[in-house]
């Protein structure tokens, strides 16, 4: 079976970029580890000053969304950094695509 990757694509609010990427970095990644949550890569994109990525990776479209619910849903993130990452971002986008394991390995940072 072919891994997803989820996609997210973050416009932030101006001057937020340095500490969402401090937030991320510190505080939300660390969490996914523990819950076996697939954190390929992420970090300020390319595409202009204020966007942001986060790239995940599952067996499934399924375990994809319950990852995310364990996360998102947790009172750690919840009591963490959930109110200062949100208030960052003006809006969002993600995507799901299926790929080989050569592209994930690829996108790994």
């Amino acid at each position: 079976m072919s891994p997803l990757i989820e996609i997210r694509s973050y416009k932030l609010l101006p001057g937020t970029s340095a500490e969402f990427d401090r937030l991320v970095a510190e505080q939300s990644v660390p969490m996914l580890r523990p819950r076996n949550v697939d954190g390929v890569a992420y970090g300020p994109s390319a595409g202009g000053e204020d966007m942001y990525y986060l790239i995940r990776a599952d067996s499934s479209l399924e375990a994809l969304e319950a990852s995310e619910d364990d996360v998102y849903g947790s009172g750690e993130w919840r009591q963490g950094p959930w109110e200062a990452i949100l208030e960052r971002i003006d809006t969002y986008s993600s995507i799901v695509l299926e790929v080989s394991e050569a592209p994930v390995q690829g996108l790994r940072r």
